[in-house]
């Protein structure tokens, strides 16, 4: 389902001309695209025909899972294209730039990306571009869990338990996939909660 988010309006990224940018300029140009780069969440830059114009590492791989069932690279995913011309049809109602549209696409239990788009406009260029982040949702939480087992001293299994269960399976889904009774996933999951509790007990 499509979402409406309001945010605080950016100021415009100001892009020059690579040949004329002083060397902090291009200090800056470089590092902000190593950040870019470096997200875990994919980023894309489509234009208003709905053009691929970039796409970081992780977009790449992401649109590699997104683009099995079709023969050519630049295919764009009809949800991304959905949220990207709804935005275009606001334009007749809102002038606020700040405005994102998000929708999932889901494969499956493990593979749910979070998207969002909004509008990137750019001072040098005369038209508009579309911003596109993808989240890679079970990935995320999975990389809370992390952090998680380590801040509550979970024990091995533990973590195993608890990286399912932040990756949204069920009791019986987390004892299939470990070979374990039920009853044991619950007994797990209340020594898990009581080290979680202990832990935020201390931060008082």
């Amino acid at each position: 389902m499509t979402t409406l988010t309001q945010t605080a309006t950016t100021p415009n990224i100001k892009v020059q001309n690579s040949e004329i940018l002083n060397y902090p300029d291009l200090m800056q140009v470089y590092f902000f695209q190593a950040v870019i780069e470096n997200l875990e969440d994919g980023i894309l830059i489509l234009n208003e025909t709905g053009e691929l114009l970039h796409a970081n590492a992780s977009a790449d791989q992401i649109c590699l899972q997104l683009n099995l069932e079709n023969c050519h690279e630049k295919f764009i995913h009809p949800v991304i294209q959905h949220l990207c011309q709804s935005l275009i049809d606001s334009r007749s109602f809102t002038d606020n730039q700040g405005l994102i549209l998000s929708d999932e696409i889901v494969f499956n239990q493990t593979t749910v990306f979070r998207i969002r788009v909004r509008w990137l406009n750019l001072n040098s260029m005369q038209m508009p571009y579309f911003l596109v982040t993808i989240e890679n949702q079970y990935q995320s939480l999975k990389n809370i869990a992390i952090a998680e087992v380590k801040k509550y001293d979970l024990t091995p299994r533990e973590a195993e338990i608890w990286s399912l269960y932040r990756g949204k399976y069920s009791y019986k889904d987390i004892a299939t996939k470990l070979y374990i009774t039920v009853n044991t996933v619950k007994k797990h999951m209340k020594n898990i909660h009581a080290k979680k509790q202990a832990f935020l007990e201390m931060q008082h």
